[in-house]
C-alpha cells in the first residue's frame, strides 16, 4: 500500500473542518435519550465514588459501559463543571441547561479528533491510481469523504447523541495499524475496554494476530508453520491485553465488584430486538412468524386466544414469546452468530491473504453479529459500513456492496457516495446489477408508504408499529444480500501467499 505524496494532502484540512462546523449547526438541534443517558453517567462519575458507580440507579440510564469508558466520563465531568456545576448532581434527572446542551454537543465534536486523525490514518493505507492528477477521483479522497461526513454517525452522534466517532477512531487506528501488530492489539484492547460492543469482531483480530504474529513463517504453498510458533510474540499480545483489562478493571475486581459490572454489561433481559428493529435476520424470523400467526388463524389451524400477545411490535424493550416459530433464547443467537463468522475466520487462518484478508474477515464478523446477535441495535450496522468503505475506493464489486448496505443500513440514497464511487471506478464496468437497481429504488415506495400513505390509512391505530416492522424487513433484505456477497468475495479469492517472513 502507498500513501501519495505529501503535497497532496491540503485538501484533508479542509474536509475535517468542513464536517466539524457542520457539526456545530447542530448544537441546537434535537436530542434524543441519550443525551440525558451520558449527562447521568457525567453526574454518577464526578459526584460518587467508584464503588458505587455501577450500583447507582436513581436513574433509570444506569451506567452500562465498560469501565474505561466511565474514566473518560469522569474525565469530561472535570471540564463540565466550567460550564455548569447542577448538571453533575445525580438528583437532577433530565437536565439541559443551554450550557448543559452546549458543553455536551462541543465533547462530541472535539472528541471526533480521534476520528478524523484515524481517517486521514486510513486514507494513507489506499493505493493511488496511477496517472490520476483529479484530486475528486483519488480513492484516498474518496475514502475520506465517505468517512468524515458519514451520514449514519452525523445523525447518532450530533442530533441522536452519542460519542460513537470517538470509538470508530479506534476501530479505524487499529485497522490502520494492523500490520504493525502490538499497536493494532493495543488500540484494540483500549476500544473493548471502552464499549464491549466490539466484542463482534475481536475473533478477527484474535485469529490474525495469532497466525500473521505468533507465527513467523509459512510454508511454500502459503500453509502454516507451526515451527515457526513465537511463545514470546504470544506473551506480548497477551500482556498488552491483559494490562489494558486490568487497568480498565482492575479496581472492581479489587473491590468484588466484577459480577456486578458485568451484568450492566450484558442484560440478557431486554429481549431479542430492540424497540426499533434492527435490519437483521431476525426481524425476518419475527415477520414469518407473524405471518404464519395470521395465516394459522384464517385457516383455524390456530386459535387466536391462545396464541401470545405480539409484543413483538409493540415498539418497547423486552422479552417476548413467538407464535408459532420456536421462541430465541440468548444461547441460540450466540451459536448463530458463531456459525455465521467461523468459515470467515477459518479462511483468514489457513490463508490470511494479508490486510484484505484480515478486512474482509473483520467485515463478515461485523455482520454476522449485526445479523444474528441478540438485541442488536440498529446503529452496530456502522461496525461493517465504516471499514467497508476502505475497501469500496478499490474496488468494483466492493463498492458495489457498499453503496446497498450504506444505503439499507442508513435508509437513505447517499448520492455523493454513488457518484464519486463511480467516477473513481470507472472503466470497471457497473457497480450495481439492474436486480440491486430495483431493490435500491424499492426504498422508495416504501419510504412514500410508511411515511405518507400509512398516516393517512385506519391501520394507523391499530398497527402503529407497521412502518417500522415493513422498514426493518425490506432492509434486511439487502443487508442478507450484502453479507452472502461479501462471503463469496472472501471465499472466491485466489490471491496466493507468499513466503516470506513476517515484521514485527
Amino acid at each position: 500500500m502507498a500513501a501519495p505524496v505529501a503535497d497532496s494532502w491540503s485538501w484533508f484540512p479542509a474536509l475535517a473542518l468542513g464536517v466539524s462546523f457542520l457539526k456545530c449547526l447542530f448544537i441546537s438541534a434535537y436530542h434524543s435519550t441519550d443525551f440525558e443517558v451520558h449527562r447521568n453517567w457525567l453526574a454518577i462519575t464526578h459526584s460518587l465514588p467508584v464503588s458505587r458507580w455501577y450500583h447507582e440507579n436513581t436513574s433509570e440510564w444506569t451506567l452500562d459501559y465498560p469501565p474505561l469508558f466511565a474514566w473518560f466520563e469522569f474525565g469530561l465531568s472535570h471540564v463540565a463543571q466550567t460550564f455548569d456545576r447542577n448538571m453533575l448532581q445525580v438528583e437532577n434527572l433530565n437536565y439541559a441547561s443551554p450550557n448543559t446542551v452546549l458543553f455536551q454537543r462541543l465533547s462530541v465534536i472535539f472528541t471526533d479528533v480521534v476520528f478524523i486523525f484515524a481517517a486521514r490514518e486510513c486514507c494513507r493505507c489506499v493505493q493511488e491510481h496511477k496517472g490520476s492528477r483529479d484530486v475528486l477521483n483519488r480513492p484516498s479522497f474518496i475514502l475520506a469523504v465517505l468517512l468524515l461526513w458519514n451520514f449514519g454517525l452525523l445523525i447518532v452522534d450530533h442530533i441522536h447523541f452519542q460519542y460513537n466517532g470517538f470509538l470508530f477512531g479506534f476501530l479505524l487506528l487499529s485497522v490502520a495499524k494492523h500490520l504493525q501488530h502490538l499497536q493494532g492489539a493495543l488500540l484494540f484492547a483500549i476500544l473493548l475496554n471502552l464499549k464491549h460492543i466490539y466484542l463482534y469482531v475481536a475473533p478477527a483480530y484474535g485469529v490474525y494476530l495469532l497466525r500473521s504474529y505468533c507465527f513467523t513463517q509459512d510454508n511454500r504453498d502459503g500453509s502454516i508453520s507451526w515451527r515457526s510458533f513465537s511463545l514470546v510474540r504470544l506473551l506480548s499480545l497477551g500482556s498488552i491485553v491483559i494490562s489494558v483489562c486490568a487497568l480498565s478493571f482492575g479496581p472492581f475486581i479489587a473491590m468484588g465488584q466484577l459480577p456486578q459490572v458485568l451484568s450492566r454489561l450484558f442484560p440478557f433481559k431486554r429481549g431479542l430486538c430492540h424497540a426499533y428493529w434492527a435490519p437483521n435476520f431476525w426481524a425476518l424470523y419475527n415477520i414469518l412468524d407473524k405471518s404464519l400467526a395470521v395465516v394459522g388463524v384464517r385457516l383455524k389451524l390456530l386459535q387466536e386466544a391462545e396464541l401470545p400477545r405480539a409484543s413483538m411490535t409493540g415498539g418497547l424493550v423486552q422479552e417476548f414469546q413467538h407464535s408459532v416459530l420456536p421462541s430465541v433464547s440468548p444461547s441460540v443467537t450466540l451459536v448463530c452468530t458463531l456459525l455465521s463468522i467461523l468459515p470467515a475466520v477459518a479462511s483468514i487462518w489457513w490463508r490470511p491473504r494479508g490486510a484484505q484478508g484480515f478486512l474482509r474477515c473483520l467485515l463478515l464478523c461485523a455482520l454476522g453479529s449485526f445479523m444474528f446477535g441478540w438485541h442488536v441495535h440498529e446503529k452496530a450496522i456502522l461496525i461493517a459500513i465504516l471499514p467497508l468503505s476502505i475497501l469500496a475506493v478499490q474496488s468494483r464489486e466492493d463498492a458495489g456492496i457498499f453503496l446497498i448496505l450504506s444505503t439499507t443500513g442508513h435508509y437513505s440514497l447517499i448520492l455523493c457516495s454513488v457518484n464519486r464511487l463511480s467516477l473513481s471506478l470507472s472503466g470497471q464496468g457497473s457497480l450495481l446489477h439492474r436486480l440491486e437497481v430495483i431493490y435500491l429504488l424499492g426504498l422508495v415506495p416504501v419510504s412514500v408508504g410508511c411515511e405518507m400513505v400509512f398516516p393517512l390509512s385506519p391501520w394507523q391505530q391499530r398497527l402503529p408499529f407497521l412502518p417500522l416492522l415493513a422498514t426493518s424487513v425490506y432492509c434486511a433484505l439487502g443487508i442478507c444480500y450484502c453479507f452472502v456477497r461479501l462471503y463469496v468475495s472472501l471465499l472466491r479469492s485466489d490471491e496466493k501467499p507468499k513466503n516470506k517472513k513476517k515484521k514485527t
